[in-house]
């Protein structure tokens, strides 16, 4: 479970900085505030759940309960589904996917009950110590 984890913190910890970088310089010029704030949010919102990643594998040294391994995936799919979806929800009209955003706009929330899921999960580890 740890190396599982680290790995996946670790790409998406390294994809957060690619893609802030991204939508600092690139993305700048071509989308307006509100998307450009839209994407940006979507960066703030990986880099947190990389290091509730990091907990759980931090965590796993000292436990091992099914409920950790549950709140590593759940940040794990919240990390691609709400971050993803703002990503692609900020870039639609460069991208030509406007037709996705009334399938992407529930995908958002749906991010953010797994990251919900995975916090109360990790509560529940830490309560196990």
């Amino acid at each position: 479970m740890q190396k599982t984890f680290g790995i996946i913190a670790a790409l998406y910890g390294a994809l957060a900085v690619i893609l802030g970088a991204f939508g600092a310089h690139a993305l700048k010029e071509k989308l307006d505030a509100y998307q450009l704030e839209i994407f940006n949010k979507g960066v703030q919102y990986q880099f947190y759940h990389v290091i509730a990643l990091f907990a759980v594998v931090f965590l796993a040294e000292k436990i091992q309960p099914k409920t950790l391994t549950f709140a590593g995936w759940f940040f794990s799919v919240g990390i691609l589904f709400f971050s993803g979806s703002l990503y692609l929800l900020a870039t639609r009209s460069l991208m030509g996917t406007d037709a996705l955003t009334p399938i992407l706009g529930p995908v958002t929330p749906l991010g953010g009950l797994c990251f919900i899921i995975g916090w109360i999960l990790l509560l529940v580890s830490f309560c196990k110590l």
